[in-house]
């Protein structure tokens, strides 16, 4: 809806617009064709996750983080296995790391399946939504719902059920899945996987603006493999810092027109940085499967992608990457590995971050003698990303001023979708707002 002020200027609303995660609204005003103000504006009433941690057991926060996103549960309990274990200096066995990092594989598959072709699709392909796109696109929703279902498959096997695992512990797991039970689900992952490559060509055929971004990148970078449930941080400006050390860097402050918490990157002097998949996949290119290279190239991509626009093609590589560690941890996988370990309590901090979907992950624990929590802080990755978000939105609106509230609407909701910002993770619209005068 639209219409003029009293002053001349005109005011666009969008009161109903899907496929985001949460609750949020967008601003810009524009004075002689010049956009002088964006802001993302997250109204979401905070939920004090943070405060509700504290005097609760060392041994809660896997269970009562995952209720933080319904869609990246697994991130929050294992950056907070993470952190608690090394706050209780323990170190889990690489059969439960590779367990962790399965289950992991099935977040991340249900999490890319969703937004490619539930959330970013529509936009490229000219639909509102996957419903309307499915009458012409029939086969292609068909297969984002089967990839979909491939993950939530993964999840229930490995975490207990599909949304908000409940076999996972801190130390490991309550049971381990048998070799058998693996095996069963393995034609669902061969499927997967070759629906994942069919994604990268589906998606590697869509138009882009030409448009790209200079900030920094950061991620975690392991020493073998794609970055998913541990490694240190690096940056595109060949920074590189262990997790303990995330505060000294990272910088979580208020902003007036958002209750969320921004982040900036060693005092902002560089300007806003970016996490998530083009972060990811520009830092750890060379730790991609062969497989997911070829796709990669194949879809067009180099050994960078600055263009917000192509994630949608990096997620559908990382598609296929996960797909190929399922199987071959599956394969590898033998029984009668102990499910867990044991965590005693004891005075310290801890550190811990993973790779959720939609990027870096940092928790930090302090905990007393007897395991109790005196203070907790978390840093998602939406927050780290909203500089981005707003300054990505700045600049493509001065790029398409000229437009139609109507196109330039669009144009800035599909920016932000590039994103795929989880605001947070109940009701579903974002109110957005153009002043222009």
């Amino acid at each position: 809806m639209s219409h003029k002020l009293t002053d001349g200027g005109q005011v666009l609303h969008v009161g109903t617009l899907a496929r985001v995660e949460g609750e949020g609204a967008m601003h810009i005003e524009i004075h002689d064709g010049h956009v002088e103000q964006v802001q993302l504006r997250i109204f979401e009433p905070p939920r004090f996750y943070e405060a509700f941690l504290r005097g609760r057991a060392w041994t809660e926060p896997p269970d009562i983080t995952a209720r933080i996103c319904g869609i990246c549960p697994v991130a929050y309990q294992f950056s907070s296995c993470l952190a608690l274990e090394d706050a209780c200096g323990v170190t889990v066995p690489h059969e439960i790391t590779a367990m962790r990092r399965l289950l992991y594989c099935g977040e991340w598959i249900e999490s890319h399946a969703l937004h490619i072709y539930l959330l970013h699709a529509p936009d490229f392909l000219g639909y509102p939504g996957a419903i309307e796109m499915a009458k012409d696109f029939g086969p292609a929703v068909e297969r984002g719902l089967r990839l979909k279902k491939a993950g939530n498959e993964l999840m229930t096997l490995v975490g207990g059920r599909s949304v908000h695992p409940v076999n996972v512990r801190l130390g490991g797991f309550y049971r381990m899945p048998t070799v058998a039970e693996l095996r069963a689900l393995r034609p669902t992952l061969e499927r997967g996987l070759a629906d994942a490559l069919e994604t990268v060509r589906l998606v590697s055929t869509f138009e882009f603006p030409d448009f790209e971004q200079d900030f920094t990148y950061l991620s975690l970078r392991s020493e073998t493999g794609y970055p998913i449930e541990g490694g240190t941080v690096v940056t595109s400006d060949s920074e590189a810092f262990e997790v303990r050390d995330f505060g000294a860097h990272i910088d979580e402050f208020h902003v007036a027109h958002s209750n969320a918490l921004h982040a900036s990157l060693d005092g902002g002097a560089g300007g806003p940085y970016v996490v998530g998949p083009l972060a990811r996949y520009t830092l750890n290119h060379d730790r991609l499967s062969p497989l997911a290279r070829e796709a990669a190239h194949e879809g067009g991509l180099g050994t960078t992608c600055r263009n917000p626009f192509r994630s949608i093609i990096v997620r559908a590589v990382e598609l296929v990457e996960v797909f190929v560690e399922a199987i071959r941890i599956i394969d590898a996988w033998r029984d009668g590995v102990p499910p867990s370990v044991p965590v005693p309590a004891r005075a310290g901090e801890g550190f811990g971050a993973t790779e959720a979907p939609r990027g870096v992950l940092f928790h930090r624990y302090r905990l007393a003698a007897d395991g109790t929590i005196l203070d907790a802080q978390i840093v998602p990755p939406t927050s780290q990303n909203q500089p981005s978000i707003e300054a990505d939105l700045r600049r493509l609106a001065e790029q398409w001023v000229t437009l139609s509230d109507h196109d330039l609407s669009h144009r800035c909701e599909q920016a932000i979708r590039n994103y795929d910002p989880c605001i947070s993770c109940a009701t579903h619209f974002l109110d957005l707002t153009v002043e222009r005068s």
